[in-house]
């Protein structure tokens, strides 16, 4: 783990973010234009955009993995909160470490930005993701549902 270091995502960055986002699209099959993948890109290189991202890279500044985040309000506690939205580590990465560091450095900057918690979803059958998020947070009681607009 000691070669890989997180970081915020800086403008040349963007072959390889876009290399990880399409493995990412491609991991949940869902489909993703290069407009929409543009405009995510556009989003997390606008510092005055809600939408943050972090990614680990090795000595070599190989990008092994992305993390996507926001700030988001929670009335009920009168806090903010962080959600992860996306959170990919190449298959070929996988294990190296890369997802503990990301979401370490994720669970730092929360805490630097005074936010309550960090909070994700996964898939029901992301089998070894959520073993990872098994160590590090507590799975809620929570079910979450989408209506369309």
């Amino acid at each position: 783990m000691s070669d890989i270091s997180v970081r915020s995502v800086r403008a040349g960055d963007f072959a390889q973010w876009r290399a990880l986002y399409r493995g990412y699209a491609d991991f949940y099959r869902v489909e993703q234009t290069e407009e929409a993948a543009a405009t995510v890109w556009s989003w997390v290189t606008d510092p005055d955009h809600e939408v943050g991202a972090l990614v680990a890279e090795d000595a070599e500044g190989q990008l092994l993995g992305l993390a996507h985040y926001r700030p988001f309000a929670r009335p009920l506690s009168a806090t903010v909160g962080c959600f992860l939205d996306d959170l990919f580590v190449a298959p070929e990465h996988r294990g190296s470490g890369a997802a503990d560091q990301l979401l370490g450095a994720l669970r730092a900057l929360a805490a630097e930005r005074g936010w309550s918690v960090v909070r994700w979803i996964t898939a029901d059958d992301n089998h070894r993701a959520r073993a990872k998020y098994d160590q590090v947070a507590t799975r809620t009681m929570w079910v979450t549902y989408d209506m369309t607009p």
